[in-house]
């Protein structure tokens, strides 16, 4: 139990409210009891099977009894009755002194609608037949709709044999399924899945509390569902002073999506950038993903900015940002002559910053999909993606989840301008980042410092557009009267593109 050490604030997330208690259950599902907890329902599928049996397990400090906390209280704020029952020697006074710092604690509710148990003398004078009684006389005169047995290892290493373990999870099952008792069993080792508990429940979940190079990472892992569609794989969970928030991973919850055929597409939307537009073909193709990259200071924030000036109550913008302050973002634009005073005055545009600090991937690509599907964005500025892949605790799996949150941006009909920060200022060679990346984005655009008679100059050229033609020709870029400007073409030079120019 790690409940004293929960972190006092959410890092500006908004907790997502909890989904209904008792889900609407379609004809060939079993009736569900939501979890409480934000995203863990989705990552089991519809949330815990009512009258089934679930060990919650991991090592001390994982999160096992503020998981099932969290469950309890708000099984209570929905009706329910609890029973919690443990195998602590001492008094419950320290458990609820940790539980206290906890937004989802409620003393109010101690002693009537959940009740705390400890059988720890019973087991030791008496035996588990006599902590299965006890057990089973508190449902009863309970009427507990879930029971939290905390203290599942201590239980096995009574048992005299494996029989005597399996009777006693199976008498306890029996006796809450009777009155149809949701029950977890919680324990502090990780259980063999041969073992005769795992045998018998019907959902193993483990968490996970691990050291990342010098960071922590909490994940779960749902390692069976009987029952029940449940995501496999690991799934990042934190707690915060609202309890625990789990984050299903991307790709594992966003479907697929096949683009329409649309034989007279919309027109294109404006870039905001004077000239940009005519290189592109007329604009933006809606609902693309425009990659603009290149290294620092050659003017991607800039056109992002100028994108998002053209935001409207009709086509609502999101900065969704690693680098810049919402403060800092608008003295920049102020600097340059963009207005984006009035989109955010007026509501049409909004800022979130995400400090470059321990970010979770996933926590990122949900707070940004929950920020679209919220205000309905038209207009998405991601500047930029290497906060994103800052935050990959396994690299590995980044492909696979810029694929699924770009396909779900474009189903949700979001034009989207991202950044990307090349490394070099100058170089023989150019690479963009990730041939796999690059593959899953509509439209390519560079951004160039070159050198040529031991001047600098901004160029920028447009590599990619979905299915329309554009202009190839690399264009020297300057500050206008409304922020970064496209102008005439660059003269006549060879390795432009690698910021080191000589005469044609």
């Amino acid at each position: 139990m790690c409940c004293a050490a929960v972190a006092k604030s959410c890092d500006g997330l908004t907790v997502r409210p909890n989904p209904p208690f008792w889900t609407t259950i379609p004809m060939n599902e079993l009736p569900r009891l939501s979890t409480g907890i934000s995203g863990l329902d989705t990552i089991l599928g519809g949330g815990l099977i009512e009258g089934a049996s679930y060990i919650i397990q991991g090592h001390p400090g994982a999160g096992k009894t503020i998981f099932a906390n969290q469950v309890a209280f708000a099984n209570l704020s929905r009706g329910g009755k609890v029973l919690y029952v443990t195998l602590l020697a001492e008094t419950h006074d320290r458990l609820f002194q940790s539980l206290g710092t906890l937004e989802f604690f409620d003393k109010e509710h101690l002693g009537t609608s959940i009740t705390y148990i400890s059988v720890f003398q019973t087991l030791r004078d008496e035996g588990l037949s006599a902590v299965v009684s006890l057990i089973r006389q508190e449902i009863t005169r309970q009427g507990a709709t879930l029971l939290v047995f905390d203290g599942l290892l201590s239980a096995r290493d009574r048992a005299d044999t494996q029989l005597d373990v399996k009777t006693f999870v199976a008498e306890v099952q029996s006796q809450a399924a009777f009155v149809g008792c949701t029950v977890l069993f919680l324990t502090s080792t990780r259980i063999a899945q041969d073992s005769p508990e795992h045998t018998m429940v019907d959902g193993v979940i483990e968490l996970h509390d691990e050291l990342v190079g010098v960071r922590s990472v909490r994940r779960l892992q749902v390692r069976k569902s009987r029952g029940s569609a449940a995501l496999g794989g690991y799934h990042q969970f934190e707690i915060t002073s609202a309890g625990m928030t789990a984050y299903p991973r991307m790709e594992a919850i966003v479907a697929p999506t096949v683009a329409p055929d649309d034989h007279d597409p919309p027109p294109p939307l404006s870039s905001g950038t004077d000239g940009l537009d005519r290189l592109m073909g007329g604009g933006l193709p809606r609902s693309s993903v425009t990659l603009m990259f290149g290294p620092s200071g050659c003017g991607k924030t800039a056109m992002g900015l100028n994108f998002l000036s053209q935001a409207s109550r009709q086509e609502p913008a999101l900065h969704f940002g690693f680098y810049e302050t919402p403060a800092r973002l608008q003295a920049k634009a102020r600097a340059l002559g963009v207005d984006l005073d009035t989109p955010l005055g007026s509501g049409a545009l909004e800022v979130i910053w995400n400090p470059m600090t321990e970010n979770l991937l996933d926590k990122l690509g949900h707070r940004l999909l929950e920020a679209v599907r919220a205000r309905g964005v038209k207009r998405l500025v991601i500047d930029g993606l290497g906060g994103l892949e800052r935050a990959a605790v396994h690299p590995a799996r980044l492909v696979e989840f810029f694929a699924a949150l770009m396909n779900e941006i474009r189903r949700l009909g979001v034009t989207t301008i991202a950044t990307w920060e090349l490394r070099d200022l100058f170089g023989p060679t150019v690479a963009a980042p990730g041939s796999e990346i690059s593959s899953l984005l509509d439209n390519l655009v560079m951004l160039r410092h070159v050198e040529i008679n031991s001047q600098y100059k901004r160029t920028i050229s447009v590599l990619k557009v979905r299915d329309s033609a554009f202009e190839p020709a690399i264009r020297e870029v300057a500050f206008g009267p409304r922020g970064i400007a496209v102008f005439t073409p660059l003269e006549a030079v060879t390795g432009a593109a690698t910021g080191v120019a000589t005469p044609s």
